[in-house]
């Protein structure tokens, strides 16, 4: 039963990726949206060619150990995982609903992927769902730089990098660092937290690690639709999945073969950093 589901996720996934790549191709929208802040575009494969050396990279430099189902548990790892997925689902519908805009975005983000997981987690303390540790040789600590840097100079110094952001410019300087900060928080490290170590995690022990790697990332990239949407539903769907869909793939990868959060903080950090502190310069 195990295998059936793994592989109509993974098959089923990946082909939702693919379809909506050749829907946007056929459709001439190929040139996609890659920031909520602006209408600008980059045709589509400027965002897949850095994933794509990124998750090469990931896959000749694993670690010495391959990490194992990630979690141990019972019935709670199920219960913890449905729990999860429907607060990710939730998520998207709602703040597409909403509109997105501030506030909404932030207390949405606050309440589902970090005030529902509190109280599921404390809930859950009879049947605990224990994270388990690999041990942190110097391979697994530093293996993730390489794919992580190939990955950096591909979007940010290269002919396929993103426009620098102008919006240092236009804000004082405390005003900068409070905003950098505080987008950090609220998006890198609390959606990395949420869809790779907590919901990732669980969902590779249920199904394996790369259907579950795809399902996390078409649940990351699908809440994207409520910022950076245009009110065609299909349209703004393909393009998430082509997008933070295909970016969510290495971001799981990562995770799955090193279980460390430093490599998805830096690059998720750099998605919503770069391009201003790059304007700066």
């Amino acid at each position: 039963m195990r295998n059936k589901l793994s592989y109509a996720v993974l098959g089923g996934g990946l082909a939702l990726i693919a379809g909506s790549a050749l829907w946007l191709v056929l459709t001439g929208a190929a040139d996609i949206r890659y920031s909520a802040d602006h209408g600008d575009t980059v045709p589509m494969w400027h965002r897949w060619i850095p994933v794509l050396a990124g998750l090469a990279l990931v896959r000749l430099v694993p670690p010495r150990t391959e990490p194992s189902g990630g979690v141990t548990g019972g019935r709670g790892v199920r219960v913890q995982a449905g729990v999860l997925l429907v607060a990710a689902l939730v998520f998207a519908v709602a703040l597409r609903w909403s509109g997105g805009g501030e506030p909404t975005h932030t207390v949405l983000k606050l309440a589902l992927l970090s005030a529902v997981p509190a109280v599921l987690f404390r809930w859950s303390r009879r049947d605990p769902v224990t994270l388990v540790r690999e041990p942190l040789t110097a391979w697994r600590r530093y293996g993730p730089a390489a794919p992580v840097a190939a990955w950096l100079v591909l979007s940010y110094a290269g002919p396929l990098a993103l426009p620098a952001s102008d919006f240092a410019a236009t804000v004082d300087p405390l005003t900068l660092v409070v905003t950098v900060v505080v987008v950090f928080v609220v998006n890198a490290l609390l959606e990395e937290v949420f869809y790779r170590r907590w919901l990732q995690t669980r969902w590779e022990h249920l199904l394996g690690p790369w259907p579950a790697i795809v399902l996390s990332s078409l649940l990351w990239a699908s809440w994207h639709i409520g910022i950076q949407g245009t009110g065609d539903l299909p349209r703004d769907l393909a393009s998430a999945f082509v997008n933070q869909g295909v970016q969510g793939l290495f971001l799981g990868y990562l995770w799955s073969r090193y279980r460390l959060m430093w490599p998805l903080l830096v690059v998720h950090g750099a998605v919503n950093a770069a391009p201003i502190l790059l304007g700066m310069l």
